[in-house]
């Protein structure tokens, strides 16, 4: 059985982590742009300031994902023997958990406006002589803040798929979130203009509750890995098909009998045991460890998968193959 060893991720993985760091360094800067314009565009309305909180969130997401892709790949040391592959299922849920609680906040907040029953009013403001109604340079600034986030959650979807890196899916869908935000607020501004006061509280209520949603989602995904389920797929729609390769391999070894596995996600890692027994009773550490090389060479995010020869497996409590 070969020893636990760092993952070492293809020359294309890698370089598909490069550039989706430089993606998430580009991103930030347009929204800290996106954050600046909202802010100074404020105003009194509840949807205004729902948007620039849910902005403000959207720093989360990249931050943990560059963060985890930095420490990822840190070599093991005597206090991680394993290394740190699972960080990226701690940047998830760090994620995850911030959206959710904001969300709840804004739910919160949104519902309390609207049993207030609270009459948000926009003024005017002057610009180069000219009075202005400040409701205009809200649709202006909510315009330019739904534009970048509708192009970069695009950009990101494919290599979250490739890298099967849920904190950058998480992020991806977040940017859906940020432009339905500006979508909805601009609603609710239209309707402060044609006198509707329950119009932007309903909207902020609206973002709100998605952003909730989708908080909540995430952290019940993030939660379920780090308590070792079945790997599923990125979006967590549907069962991981990397298992069942790795349990079709081995049962198709011709000296194998019967077999259990134990396999789990880390970061974007299958890790886990196979415990096997052989059909003559006797092991053959050599034609062990060509089977482990075997199924480690399924496919790049096969790491850390160690074979173990037992004579019984009655007391091996694991998914049978």
């Amino acid at each position: 059985m070969s020893p636990h060893r760092p993952p070492r991720l293809p020359e294309a993985q890698r370089r598909g982590i490069a550039r989706a760091r430089r993606l998430q360094w580009i991103w930030l800067v347009f929204l800290a742009s996106i954050v600046t314009v909202i802010y100074l565009a404020l105003g009194n309305s509840q949807a205004m300031k729902t948007a620039w909180v849910e902005d403000m969130l959207s720093f989360v997401p990249p931050i943990a994902f560059l963060t985890a892709t930095w420490i990822e790949d840190w070599p093991p040391d005597r206090r991680f023997p394993i290394g740190y592959i699972r960080v990226t299922s701690i940047a998830h849920l760090v994620s995850a958990v911030a959206l959710a609680c904001v969300g709840l906040f804004l739910v919160y907040d949104g519902a309390a406006a609207l049993i207030r029953t609270e009459h948000p009013t926009i003024g005017s403001v002057e610009l180069f002589g000219t009075s202005v109604w400040m409701g205009w340079l809200m649709i202006a600034a909510l315009a330019y803040s739904v534009v970048p986030p509708v192009v970069f959650g695009r950009l990101k979807m494919r290599p979250a798929r490739e890298l099967h890196d849920k904190v950058l899916w998480a992020d991806a869908l977040m940017n859906k979130a940020d432009w339905m935000t500006g979508v909805a607020a601009m609603a609710g501004i239209v309707g402060i203009g044609f006198g509707l006061w329950w119009a932007d509280a309903a909207a902020a209520l609206f973002i709100a509750v998605d952003v909730l949603r989708d908080g909540v989602r995430h952290t019940l995904a993030a939660v379920r890995d780090l308590m070792d389920e079945v790997p599923r797929s990125v979006d967590d729609r549907e069962v991981d098909p990397l298992p069942g390769r790795v349990r079709a391999a081995v049962a198709d070894l011709p000296w194998v009998a019967e077999s259990r596995v134990r396999l789990r996600e880390e970061g974007r890692f299958i890790t886990g045991t196979v415990y096997l027994k052989p059909r003559d009773g006797t092991v053959d550490p050599h034609r062990l460890a060509e089977a482990e090389s075997m199924v480690r060479g399924l496919h790049w995010r096969v790491d850390h998968v160690s074979l173990v020869a037992v004579p019984d497996l009655s007391d091996v409590r694991a998914a049978p193959v």
